[in-house]
């Protein structure tokens, strides 16, 4: 499989991940808070990862976003922009799946929701549009009606 073709597997699995989380916030009741912002996390770790793929970089195996973000930012300085909400998605990826004393609010995940869906668009178009000769991965017809 090329790099072009992974690179846009990545970005289907982030967008899975986006359409999960809006699933659970917005369809359910009651709302699936932790598992939405969870999935937030996901979509914005697999959207990053898409990226240094995009770009011939083999991503870590973390789940640490500004550590992906910071990557992403040395091969183009425009992903640094993106640091602040990776910062605090990155909170999403242990914390919402233990059963610890934190609880997280509606406002947790509307705002997560609007995090994750601007590190896929930011990274998406980083990925497909910015200096790159792949084809645009265009949102799959789940996400166009997200989006």
């Amino acid at each position: 499989m090329d790099k072009n073709d992974l690179a846009k597997k990545w970005f289907e699995k982030a967008e899975s991940d986006f359409v999960v989380a809006v699933h659970v916030f917005e369809d359910l009741h009651p709302k699936q808070i932790e598992i939405a912002c969870y999935h937030c996390q996901q979509s914005s770790e697999k959207a990053l990862k898409g990226y240094l793929v995009s770009k011939e970089t083999e991503p870590p195996k973390t789940h640490d976003l500004i550590t992906l973000c910071k990557l992403c930012a040395e091969i183009d300085p425009l992903a640094g922009e993106l640091l602040e909400e990776c910062g605090e998605l990155t909170l999403y990826a242990t914390t919402t799946r233990y059963p610890d004393n934190i609880e997280f609010t509606e406002g947790d995940a509307q705002t997560a929701i609007k995090q994750a869906k601007h590190v896929l668009e930011f990274m998406r178009e980083m990925a497909f549009h910015n200096g790159s000769n792949a084809k645009c991965a265009e949102p799959t017809p789940e996400m166009e009606d997200i989006l």
